[in-house]
């Protein structure tokens, strides 16, 4: 049982084997990793916020673009409708007018009988 005993250093510790030390050296360089990895998202946090900042600052703008483009889509089809009633008005008119005429000139041929 004395190979599996570790051995003991001078100031009287139990020395490391060589997986215990490689383990630590490992150990450090992921928490090492870790610090980096969380520095960089906090880096990656405040350049969205920032670009979020930016984009927020551009809310008003784009409502106004947008009622802007509303306005617009409108207005065509409001003129279209009102030339459409306006033509059925003309149509209706026009056809009254040859309506008349045609009594007009029934009445005039009925008293020339």
């Amino acid at each position: 049982m004395s190979g599996h005993q570790r051995s003991v250093s001078q100031a009287g510790g139990p020395e490391k084997t060589y997986f215990e030390q490689q383990r630590e050296v490992l150990i450090g360089e992921i928490a090492m990793s870790f610090e980096h990895v969380l520095a960089n998202i906090n880096k990656l946090n405040r350049s969205l916020e920032a670009v979020t900042a930016v984009g927020n600052e551009f809310s008003s703008v784009e409502a106004l673009w947008s009622q802007f483009e509303n306005v617009m889509a409108k207005e065509p089809e409001e003129g279209n409708a009102a030339e459409a009633e306006g033509a059925r008005q003309e149509g209706g008119e026009q056809q009254r007018q040859e309506a008349d005429a045609e009594d007009g000139n029934a009445a005039q041929q009925t008293s020339r009988s």
